[in-house]
């Protein structure tokens, strides 16, 4: 194949694009909807991170200014974790909307996860938000395939392809060419949002962790491209494939709305169909259901922690809970957090693994729609996606557990049994110890792992789609 010619055709296929109405009616309203995205975007993780340290820091204050009491008092007063927006939220909000934001964190009780903008909203949310991601995902593709659907059914039409043949121009230099002048105008699109999203990344400074998110940009870049050039190398296949423009521009509408709108709804009922969830009804029955099996840590005639108790007197050599050398309510308050954490965790990992067959469905779909690759791996990779979601759950479950445990051994160890002198109450001084509720991101590496099987088939459909082209060019039919 001859580069030059190979270019010369992409030179070609951008002028007689640019010569439509069509593109200039595209462009503007790319820009408009470009703009739009970027600003509600931008104002919305501003907002959104703004509110949210302030009220974490309010949390703070309020904790730390309680005054000297009794520490289960404290494990009781509990605190709250909130959730913050990653700088790349800007880009695809995924499941933000969705999902809740702040969680109160008490003793004994793992809460859900509240507040989230889909509950506070209307129905129209459900339709989805504009986005930068969504104008990638959902109109670019549609532009790809209008802008390309003529590319060679209609110069097999008008007699033109045959012209080119005859004139010495190989089957693969009008192939490629082709393609590479489509590819590299949807670049044009990709390239806009990403050096606009590219400012975002390096001026925020909120997120202190800008080679992360550096990272996380590249791949997401690099995902894209990979992405365009496969829809592509789909609308070239297609239009080479059928005998007229207009059944090729229909076949690629269809191809757009199976990858878009059906596939994914689709898949969406079957898995919840498969693998039915729990509501949040059953699920806290279940949960009290088992925590009463363990017995209940504040009732004293408990047959379970009656049991506790006599094994510890045991193990002391004593008689009576006062003659403990710790406060005995604490260690049965410790006792009881753990037990009842783990009935909690338990159910919370059965209800994960419903939801990672439900979503693993979806997930290998993108073998057969590489709409679901960059779907996964654009919300991944904004810190978007459900798997983000559940980080920050896990790490609030472990705060709340540490802050509940510490409160119990303050109280084994500076607060008497009763009968003995001392006091009922600690000093204030170790409510300002306990550290703050931080959270980061997860990692670049745990977010590869997580989304294995999206990066491998869009890499499988990169490869498929010049082997496609490689054959095509073999075959290709200038009548």
């Amino acid at each position: 194949m001859r580069k030059q010619v190979i270019v010369l055709i992409a030179r070609q296929f951008w002028k007689d694009a640019f010569r439509s109405k069509v593109m200039s009616i595209a462009l503007g309203l790319m820009a408009l909807l470009l703009a739009f995205s970027a600003y509600t975007g931008y104002e919305n993780y501003h907002e959104q991170n703004f509110t949210r340290d302030a009220i974490q820091d309010n949390v703070q204050e309020s904790w730390e200014s309680n005054p000297d009491k009794h520490p289960h008092r404290m494990a009781h007063y509990g605190s709250f974790a909130l959730r913050l927006k990653h700088v790349l939220s800007v880009f695809d909000m995924g499941m933000e909307n969705f999902v809740g934001n702040a969680v109160f964190l008490e003793a004994h009780k793992q809460n859900t996860v509240n507040f989230s903008e889909a509950s506070m909203s209307t129905g129209l949310l459900r339709f989805g938000e504009v986005s930068l991601a969504m104008l990638l995902k959902v109109i670019v593709p549609l532009l790809i395939f209008y802008l390309g659907f003529a590319t060679i059914a209609r110069e097999r039409e008008n007699g033109t392809l045959k012209l080119l043949i005859g004139q010495g121009i190989k089957r693969k230099e009008i192939v490629f060419g082709k393609w590479l002048g489509l590819w590299s105008l949807s670049l044009v699109f990709l390239g806009a949002v990403f050096v606009l999203l590219l400012f975002f990344v390096l001026t925020e400074d909120h997120d202190t962790l800008h080679a992360e998110s550096v990272a996380r940009y590249t791949v997401l870049l690099v995902s894209y491209v990979l992405f365009f050039a496969v829809l592509s190398a789909i609308t070239i296949l297609v239009s080479a494939f059928s005998k007229t423009a207009k059944g090729a521009l229909v076949k690629l509408l269809g191809i757009w709305l199976l990858f878009v709108i059906i596939v994914p709804k689709s898949l969406q009922a079957v898995g919840y169909y498969l693998y039915p969830t729990p509501s949040k009804i059953e699920m806290e029955t279940a949960v009290e259901h088992d925590l009463k099996k363990l017995g209940d840590s504040h009732d004293p005639d408990d047959p379970h922690f009656k049991a506790l108790k006599d094994s510890v007197l045991m193990a002391n050599n004593v008689t009576d809970v006062n003659d403990l050398p710790f406060n005995y309510g604490g260690f049965v308050m410790a006792q009881g957090e753990r037990l009842s954490s783990q009935v909690y965790l338990k159910h919370q990992e059965d209800l994960y693994a419903v939801y990672g067959r439900q979503n693993n469905l979806e997930r290998l779909s993108a073998f057969v729609n590489p709409y679901s690759a960059i779907k996964n791996l654009s919300m991944a990779f904004s810190g978007t996606d459900f798997q983000s979601f559940l980080h920050f759950k896990d790490k609030a479950e472990t705060y709340r557990y540490h802050l509940a445990q510490e409160m119990n051994r303050l109280q084994m160890e500076l607060i008497p049994n009763k009968g003995k002198e001392g006091p009922d109450r600690i000093s204030s001084d170790y409510w300002k110890e306990f550290p703050p509720f931080e959270y980061h991101f997860l990692s670049i590496g745990q977010v590869f792992q997580n989304e294995i099987i999206s990066i491998i088939a869009l890499l499988l459909w990169t490869v498929l789609s010049v082997l496609g082209l490689v054959r095509l060019a073999t075959n290709l039919k200038a009548i």
